[in-house]
């Protein structure tokens, strides 16, 4: 296993431009299930384990696949992208800021909590 220092991230503007390109990631959404029910990214290939379950459904997980982690404002995000990086998942990407980025850099129609 390796310990990364930095967590990869990249913003809601370069997610939306990858997704609209057709380059889609894996987007895996940590928070809790009643957040998902106030506001979500566009739905595309999406995973949800809240960040209590991760360590028991890790390995739901596709090792080789491409992944973006997301949670509402990106620091519970941050801490599911350093375990995976640390159980050798080595293409996971943490989405900075969450939900509330991708709320005001892509779209603002998306409810605030």
């Amino acid at each position: 296993m390796r310990e990364p220092t930095e967590v990869p991230e990249i913003t809601a503007t370069e997610l939306n431009a990858r997704l609209e390109a057709g380059n889609v990631p894996v987007l895996l959404d940590v928070r809790e299930h009643f957040e998902r029910r106030i506001a979500d990214l566009p739905s595309h290939d999406q995973h949800h384990i809240p960040t209590g379950e991760l360590l028991a459904r890790m390995g739901e997980i596709d090792r080789t696949a491409d992944i973006v982690v997301y949670c509402r404002s990106g620091s519970r995000s941050a801490w599911a992208t350093r375990l995976l990086l640390e159980r050798g998942y080595d293409q996971v990407t943490n989405l900075t800021g969450g939900v509330l980025a991708w709320r005001q850099d892509v779209d603002p129609s998306l409810r605030a909590y």
